[in-house]
């Protein structure tokens, strides 16, 4: 069993995924959102696919602990995606600063800047995920 781990914004929805051994994370996608259908189903096929049992969530926070004006949204998009997937074990887990490092890293690598955006979401997921895979002694 693997673990899926999101980075959901307004138009996109960046997706890693573990290892069978619950130590790496890699990126898997970066979902354009059209509907919550849509989104819905890509996430079911990815959970079905890679053998998912927990999905690890970002929740955006400032450095100052406070959460970011984005949370309602992504906690309401958390609860409709739990009806769709009920007996998933969803896991919330702290973003700070999870874009910022993930364009630092990108730099690092040289994508060009106009590349970045396209794989921005998606390091962002990873990062998530590497830090919550990491936090559980994995």
């Amino acid at each position: 069993m693997r673990i899926l781990g999101l980075d959901v914004g307004s138009k996109t929805i960046g997706v890693a995924c573990s290892d069978a051994l619950l130590i790496t994370a890699q990126g898997v996608e970066t979902i354009q959102r059209v509907s919550k259908k849509k989104d819905f189903q890509r996430l079911k096929e990815l959970v079905a696919e890679k053998e998912v049992h927990r999905i690890v969530v970002g929740r955006p926070r400032h450095m100052n602990g406070d959460y970011s004006e984005n949370i309602d949204k992504i906690e309401h998009f958390v609860d409709e995606l739990k009806k769709v997937m009920p007996d998933m074990d969803f896991v919330y887990w702290d973003e700070r600063l999870t874009t910022v490092m993930a364009e630092h890293v990108l730099m690092e690598g040289n994508v060009r800047r106009e590349k970045r955006k396209q794989f921005v979401d998606k390091m962002a997921a990873v990062l998530i995920l590497q830090n919550y895979l990491d936090a559980q002694g994995g």
